[in-house]
């Protein structure tokens, strides 16, 4: 592999991101390692909270399991069972929670929130509201997991494009904008976006075509920190796309003010 070829979307090396130093520094540098896995974790927890949820655990006893899953992990051992052949971070994670979750269980006394260590500051907040919003179906908590960790990803996607917009003054352009990212538009024709913009309606579809290709941007590089190597982004976005029964409508994804919508999937 060249250099050009080991290089991520926006121009820093491609083995740079988070997971690939989770996984080179699990024996080198822990608290690297571990700061970078803190990092996705903090990202990714929920589709962890609906595995468990699915399996039928409450939402405190969830909450309670997630977070001391998470404290267990960035221990130096839990790094040990990372399978750079395997590559993809959710497989990663799933199997090492179904693992976690099979000895808590064995045992007698009530689980200890990450066996004494101090607890990894998630913000779990909305968890059971979001889970509430899950449709109501009998996937297994597999496919479950995977379907909001689709959903996550392209939730932060969103909210990362809508940071973007308002950082250069052009809030206003990406609320209107939004609701025709999945090419299916919304209720308000294009003359109506364009006359609310005091734009043309050619140039609302030059804005329109700048907005989902810098989306597909952004959605690269959230699943680049989540994979090996360069070659699985367009694998892992394609299974991703394929965890939903229909296209998820991206106009009801998170705005950026609050949690986004996971039932829709």
């Amino acid at each position: 592999m060249t250099a050009a070829d080991d290089r991520k979307p926006g121009g820093t090396a491609f083995q740079d991101t988070r997971w690939s130093v989770v996984i080179r520094a699990r024996d080198g540098d822990p608290h690297r390692a571990g700061a970078a896995l803190a990092e996705l974790c903090q990202a990714y927890w929920y589709p962890l909270y609906v595995f468990v949820r699915r399996r039928g655990s409450r939402h405190h006893e969830a909450e309670d399991m997630t977070q001391g899953f998470f404290c267990h992990l960035i221990e130096r051992h839990g790094l040990a069972h990372v399978d750079p052949g395997k590559g993809r971070f959710r497989s990663f994670l799933l199997s090492s929670l179904a693992h976690y979750l099979s000895n808590e269980r064995d045992r007698a006394q009530a689980l200890k929130r990450g066996g004494g260590q101090p607890p990894l500051p998630l913000d779990c907040a909305g968890g059971d509201d979001r889970y509430r919003r899950e449709p109501v179906d009998d996937v297994t908590p597999e496919v479950a997991y995977e379907r909001a960790w689709a959903l996550t990803l392209l939730d932060d996607t969103m909210k990362r494009l809508r940071q973007e917009y308002v950082a250069r003054g052009k809030e206003a352009i990406f609320s209107a904008l939004q609701t025709h990212l999945g090419g299916s538009g919304s209720d308000e024709s294009y003359a109506d976006v364009a006359g609310a913009l005091g734009v043309s309606e050619g140039n609302l579809k030059v804005l329109v075509h700048r907005l989902r290709r810098r989306f597909g941007e952004v959605l690269r590089e959230r699943v680049a920190d989540t994979v090996q190597a360069e070659t699985e982004i367009d694998e892992e976005i394609r299974h991703l796309m394929s965890c939903f029964s229909r296209p998820a409508p991206l106009s009801r994804l998170s705005d950026g003010s609050g949690p986004g919508l996971h039932g829709s999937a």
